[in-house]
């Protein structure tokens, strides 16, 4: 898996645990956890462009993003 650091995957499982919140919502209370969400998935969105144009990052942004939301949904499990 790529070398992706660790602040990019708390990032990206922070937007989907608020994606997650708007289950079950509507109105106002669906306006307010959405703006949650998107602020939450802008912060991860800036922190992986802001990754992928490091000089010693060989990705795309397109694989930083990739990778990141692959290590946050599917963690590999931990040595035994």
């Amino acid at each position: 898996m790529a070398d992706i650091p660790d602040e990019l995957i708390k990032l990206e499982r922070s937007a989907e645990a608020e994606r997650a919140k708007l289950t079950g919502l509507d109105g106002n209370a669906y306006d307010a956890q959405r703006a949650k969400w998107r602020e939450a998935a802008f912060e991860f969105q800036t922190a992986v462009t802001k990754h992928a144009e490091r000089d010693d990052v060989t990705m795309t942004r397109y694989e930083v993003e990739q990778a990141a939301k692959n290590a946050a949904r599917h963690p590999e499990p931990a040595p035994a």
